[in-house]
């Protein structure tokens, strides 16, 4: 029976059920539950459908999520789905990762009138894994195929939004990989227990299926020069995102023992996989038995600590320069990682990493958190005389990620970059300074989320579209 909307003064928030911390620490398994439908329904039907809806403003891609609520409340879902792929390529995977708390739900009228917010991920990841269980969600089938083609570099959220985006207008599409398999960071970088991976590869085995071409371990500038691939293809997208990590700058930093998180995340989500990973099978990229501590406070932090919980760390603790409220990371993930045996030391920053060779401990100082800067956030200063030590088998650095010099590795000293090396676009076109060559995601943006990664894959395919059938998109970057 359909449920009625504005249902929040009668039903209290809730989340599908949660596995318990001492049996999903165990595997690397997704935590929650699926949403059984009657749940769903009630919890979509809390939603006051607002003039106003904050939620879909604060979502990068416009989803009208009061509507495919009100959809679900009246288990009308096939309906419900088509609203939200409508402005989102992978739902099913924002639904997921998304840091909610910090866009759609933290924007809810319900959170901040003191109801708690609509579940809205919940809901989101419930209506898409019902849709590919019914066979509704389908390949990309253009109208019409066109005589043009685009070739997209990488595969993660922005290149294979762009690509479905392009597909479905008729484009001949070739999406250039280096790694041996699709999806970028989504298959590599995020863990399981966060995204299984069967969802990101049945949706790259769906757009293959409607006809986009995957060249798989292909390196631009390896196997093909940029200039290569615009005499291939009418349009080229750059989608690579950014992978260097920043540096840890204490001494001590280069002993044995000491990784980037990406280096880390990547050998464990390999090893899941079934590939063969000798780093991971010597114990150098695995966590078991050994006392970690990850540098830094974002969503790859907490990717960290909770992967080495899972690997059989003997302790994990997670070292931050500021408090809890401050933490970049979503407050859900970090609840997620106290529950599941983790130890954050807050206010704290590291000064020197200590050892013969190997690391053996992390010598520490306390933070204290002064004036704002000119961003609004407090600024961390030493406190004198507060230094401490933390023993450590392995150290992992979680500080962020830079571009890698993409004009140097694609041949293409001519490709413009900004100060900080991300590729330089036209914020209406995403045009870069090559005439037919488009950038999108974190390799334009800098390292941020995947829901913005697809709405700027989805934006760059609407202006190579334009590009290509004559129209104006907005001047070329420089």
């Amino acid at each position: 029976m359909p449920s009625k909307m504005l249902q929040f003064i009668t039903l209290p928030q809730a989340m599908p059920d949660k596995r318990a911390p001492a049996e999903r620490k165990a595997d690397f398994d997704e935590i929650y539950r699926p949403f059984d439908d009657g749940r769903a329904a009630s919890q979509a039907s809390r939603c006051e459908q607002c003039g106003i809806p904050f939620c879909q403003i604060h979502c990068p891609v416009a989803n009208n999520i009061p509507d495919w609520l009100m959809l679900t409340a009246a288990g009308r879902l096939e309906e419900a789905y088509a609203l939200s792929s409508a402005t989102n390529n992978f739902p099913e995977i924002c639904g997921r990762i998304c840091p909610q708390d910090r866009l759609c739900e933290g924007s809810c009228v319900l959170e901040q009138s003191g109801h708690r917010n609509v579940t809205i991920g919940a809901v989101e990841k419930y209506i898409t894994d019902t849709a590919w269980e019914k066979g509704w969600v389908r390949p990309p089938s253009p109208l019409a195929e066109k005589a043009q083609s685009v070739g997209i570099i990488g595969s993660g959220p922005a290149g294979l939004a762009a690509a479905d985006q392009l597909r479905r207008l008729g484009y001949g599409v070739h999406v250039y990989e280096r790694q041996d398999r699709a999806g970028g960071l989504m298959i590599y970088g995020i863990p399981g227990f966060k995204l299984d991976k069967t969802v990101v590869e049945r949706r790259t085995r769906l757009l293959a299926e409607g006809g986009v071409v995957f060249h798989l371990g292909f390196e631009v500038g390896r196997d093909a020069t940029l200039e290569e691939l615009r005499a291939r293809h009418d349009a080229v997208l750059i989608a690579t995102g950014v992978y260097k990590a920043r540096p840890l700058d204490v001494a001590g930093a280069e002993l044995e023992g000491v990784h980037a998180a990406l280096d880390y995340l990547i050998a464990s989500n390999k090893a899941g996989l079934g590939d063969s990973v000798p780093a991971y099978a010597d114990g150098t990229l695995n966590a078991a038995g050994k006392a970690v501590v990850v540098i830094g406070g974002g969503d790859t932090a907490m990717d960290c600590v909770r992967t080495a919980i899972r690997q059989g760390a003997k302790s994990v603790k997670c070292l931050y320069r500021r408090d809890r409220a401050n933490m970049p990371g979503s407050q859900r993930e970090v609840a997620h990682a106290e529950e599941e045996g983790v130890e954050f030391v807050w206010q704290a920053a590291p000064e020197l990493v200590q050892g013969k060779g190997r690391v053996q401990s992390v010598r520490c100082v306390k933070m204290h958190l002064g004036t704002a800067d000119a961003s609004g956030r407090q600024v961390p200063t030493p406190v004198d005389g507060s230094a401490f030590e933390i023993k450590a088998d392995m150290v992992i650095k979680a500080l962020g990620f830079d571009p890698e010099d993409v004009p140097a590795l694609f041949g293409s000293p001519d490709l413009a970059v900004s100060r900080w090396g991300t590729v330089s676009v036209d914020a209406v076109s995403q045009g870069t300074s090559l005439p037919g060559v488009f950038a999108a995601g974190d390799i334009a943006r800098g390292a941020s989320l995947v829901v913005w990664a697809i709405r700027d894959g989805r934006t760059a395919a609407a202006a190579i579209h334009d590009f290509i059938q004559g129209r104006a998109v907005g001047a070329q970057a420089s």
